[in-house]
Formats: C-alpha cells, structure tokens, sequence
C-alpha cells in the first residue's frame, strides 16, 4: 500500500501501514511505477488528484494493463470540493449532461 501526494494528505495515511511519499512529483511516480512493473510488486497505489491525471507513460502503461498495480486517486487536500472523478466524464459522455444532476 503506497500514497503520494501532499504531505498533509498522506502522511495520516502512514498511520494505517501505508508507504508514503509526500510531495512526490510527477517524475518520482513514474520512476516508482517503473521499479514496481520491474519487480512484479501487488500494490494498491492512492495517489493525488494531480498526480493520478499526470501523462507519463508508465502510469499510462500501468493503467492500460491492469495487473498487479491497482491505482485510485485522492482528491487534493486542499480542494476537495472541485473535485471530480475521470469516471464523471465518461458517464457524462454517454449519457448527456444531466446524468448525473439530482433529480427529486
């Protein structure tokens, strides 16, 4: 069980076993995402908001192929209301731009 992200946002997350890495960077997940595909390691990767929408092509890769890494992403500290997940766009697109108002 790994978290990256915000300090604030995953070192309580360290508290339940997690590894964490605060205030990772786009380039250190991919180099973690490399080592891990490498080394065959289960994992469960949470991983900030800005970091799960990075474009690099491990993550990509890691994504695409399923399999040992299972990835989800965490809303920023910060923000957490402005958050939205990728999930929302796809339903949207399908369903049109009220799927997903509140109907009484």
């Amino acid at each position: 069980m790994i978290a990256l992200g915000a300090a604030p946002l995953v070192e309580g997350f360290a508290l339940i076993g997690f590894e964490i890495f605060p205030n990772a960077t786009p380039a250190q997940l991919e180099q973690l995402l490399e080592q891990l595909v490498h080394a065959e390691t289960r994992a469960l990767l949470l991983l900030e908001e800005s970091l799960a929408r990075s474009d690099g092509p491990w993550l990509s890769r890691v994504r695409n192929e399923g399999g040992n890494l299972v990835v989800t992403e965490l809303p920023a500290l910060h923000e957490p209301h402005n958050y939205h997940p990728p999930v929302e766009d796809l339903v949207t697109s399908i369903l049109g731009p009220g799927a997903l108002e509140e109907h009484p």
